[in-house]
């Protein structure tokens, strides 16, 4: 556990997409409760709190056996920014040395992938940081090329430039720093020294709406199966 690291799971009570989205339920649990077990597992932080705009959670929070803070209710609008979110937290955690971000919808993060994040993120001395997902891929915005031309021989896809997306799986940043930057500019999501941190695909599945919730469910099922057919295997004589 690092003295000074807190974790933040977000849940917004009036999700547009996907109604309560943050407690669909995913394999019989709340999805929100995989954020909080990678969190607690890691034994990195020494708080983890669910931040919301509804004592809904607080219930959530208390199965769970999380701190909760009840944020301002105009932090809970769709036109909220995820930067006022983060800098009304730290600022109600002024002990506070770090900041991690726990996506309350990627089930998937582990305990691991969070140790490893945080551990670049301290090893470089960062300020900020966000998880991200490489593609070796065609890319166009705004109906233009990113990283090939249209002028030219079909490219290679082995030759083409990296893309890089954020996930949003974790981030994290310097308490000290993220509201220095947000008082003088009104956001701070990339204040300070900032680096991105690449993490396979299978950790950055993000729940937006239904049909993501099925594919989820669908993942955990086929690896329950897998799981079983391969325990199987080994006790064959």
């Amino acid at each position: 556990m690092k003295k000074g690291l807190y974790a933040m799971i977000p849940a917004r009570y009036g999700s547009e997409r996907l109604k309560l989205k943050n407690l669909a339920l995913l394999d019989g649990k709340p999805l929100i409760y995989y954020a909080i077990k990678s969190a607690k597992l890691s034994n990195m932080f020494e708080k983890i709190y669910i931040n919301s705009d509804n004592l809904l959670f607080k219930k959530i929070a208390k199965r769970y056996k999380v701190d909760f803070y009840l944020r301002p209710k105009h932090l809970g609008s769709s036109e909220t920014r995820s930067d006022e979110v983060v800098e009304d937290f730290m600022k109600f955690n002024p002990q506070a040395k770090n900041v991690a971000w726990i996506n309350s919808i990627d089930p998937f993060q582990t305990k691991d992938n969070i140790k490893h994040i945080l551990k670049y993120y301290f090893s470089k001395n960062l300020d900020s940081l966000i998880t991200t997902e490489k593609k070796q891929v065609h890319g166009m915005y705004a109906n233009k090329p990113i990283n090939f031309k249209k002028n030219k021989l079909f490219e290679k896809t082995q030759n083409l430039k990296e893309i890089e997306l954020f996930t949003y799986s974790l981030m994290i940043w310097k308490s000290k720093t993220f509201l220095k930057e947000f008082k003088k500019n009104g956001n701070a999501f990339f204040c300070g020294k900032f680096s991105t941190f690449e993490i396979k695909k299978n950790y950055g599945v993000i729940i937006k709406n239904i049909n993501d919730i099925k594919f989820a469910n669908l993942i955990i099922k086929l690896k329950k199966n897998f799981k079983l057919k391969y325990d199987k295997i080994l006790k064959i004589k």
